[in-house]
């Protein structure tokens, strides 16, 4: 065969497999159209909850957009802050207001076991010692450390002795999600794509996912100790920053902020800080619908644990008769009332809850909706 005939071939053979994921593709497109969020109506005349977006980069990294352009997404998504996570940038920020929306400095620490993103430092954070020795230069600064995307595969958190230090740990990582997609083009990825041209919500939607793994590590270490749930948005600017902004956010309920935010930006950064470090805030991907009104009743403490024998319910937002479901992993039991948690064992439990939402096609899933931290389960005699 010639030269000029086989890349002729070969060109045509290209062109046609383009064409062919490009009409894949469309049946995404077109389907996505007729998908309309939230999934749990608003409840009328209800005060939502703060919400705000937790691990954003910007210019000063990696991201795409400007503190300014950030601030303005936010706004559009209708979030009242924003924690900004550049990648080691040790440089000493304050906290504003910048289109109504309060900016508050945090860092993602690059270290030789993964990343972690800190935050509420009492002490400024020695950079070359965060780098080399991560949990504890966070600790040493009166900050909270959080394990980014923990077990994700292409930038795993390596380190046994600092993830039990660790204080905090990204259950869902919109940066993890998207990888996980791309190792699934066909079922995952394409679809997500393709509906992201007609419906952007509802692309990124498409990426939302069971996190097994995640899941299971969080309980083990939350055995040991509590430990803050966290959602991250790890935004970067693509998918654009208000489409990731509008799919979750991290919402800080009465328990966790039982006043108003304060107008002034380092009260209000103390105030945020201090709700995501307190275990009562709780992460929701609310395309899905507002998280207003849930809540995790029964003998627990502001510590979040719980004794063997003990039952808590779930207190559920108002939302369509079979449209919401609680799943329970670890150490409890689901009641066949569908909203009450036997403490089974020692251990820990992590209740969700979960809604069916629209599918890649037609139909529905079950994805994720309201994601709370974890429950300590101790002996019954213990001392809580």
């Amino acid at each position: 065969m010639k030269p000029a005939v086989a890349v002729g071939k070969g060109l045509r053979a290209l062109v046609g497999l383009m064409l062919l994921l490009l009409g894949f593709a469309g049946f995404f497109t077109c389907a996505a159209a007729t998908v309309d969020y939230p999934v749990v109506p608003a409840q009328a005349g209800v005060q939502e909850w703060p919400r705000g977006a937790f691990h954003v980069h910007t210019t000063r990294s990696d991201g795409h957009g400007t503190v300014e352009e950030v601030a303005a997404a936010a706004r559009a998504a209708g979030l009242q802050f924003v924690v900004l996570t550049d990648h080691n940038d040790f440089a000493p920020r304050e906290p504003a207001f910048i289109n109504g929306v309060l900016m508050v400095p945090a860092v993602e620490i690059s270290t030789p076991s993964g990343h972690l993103v800190a935050f509420g430092m009492q002490t400024p954070l020695d950079g070359a010692r965060a780098r080399q020795e991560g949990v504890r230069a966070v600790e040493a600064a009166g900050g909270v450390s959080v394990l980014a995307h923990p077990v994700q595969k292409k930038n795993p958190w390596k380190d046994p002795e600092g993830a039990r230090q660790a204080r905090g740990f990204e259950l869902y990582s919109a940066d993890s999600l998207f990888r996980e997609a791309l190792r699934s083009p066909f079922s995952r990825l394409i679809p997500a794509a393709g509906a992201y041209f007609s419906n952007p919500l509802h692309g990124v939607m498409l990426l939302v996912t069971p996190q097994p793994a995640s899941e299971e590590r969080l309980l083990e270490l939350t055995r040991e100790r509590p430990r803050l749930a966290l959602c991250s948005h790890d935004a970067h600017g693509w998918p654009r920053y208000e489409d990731v902004f509008r799919s979750l956010a991290m919402y800080l309920p009465p328990a966790a902020l039982p006043e108003p935010l304060s107008t002034d930006p380092r009260a209000a950064e103390a105030q945020v800080f201090r709700a995501l470090a307190s275990g009562q805030a709780l992460c929701a991907f609310r395309a899905l619908g507002e998280p207003t009104g849930f809540a995790l009743e029964g003998p627990l403490t502001e510590k979040r644990e719980a004794r063997v024998g003990d039952v808590l319910t779930v207190r559920l937002p108002p939302h369509p008769e079979g449209a919401v479901r609680v799943e329970v992993w670890g150490a409890g039991r689901l009641r066949p009332d569908g909203d009450s948690v036997d403490l089974t064992e020692e251990g820990a439990v992590q209740i969700e809850v979960w809604v069916q939402a629209p599918g890649r096609l037609f139909g529905s899933e079950w994805r994720p909706w309201i994601v709370p931290s974890p429950v300590r389960v101790v002996p019954r005699g213990s001392g809580i």
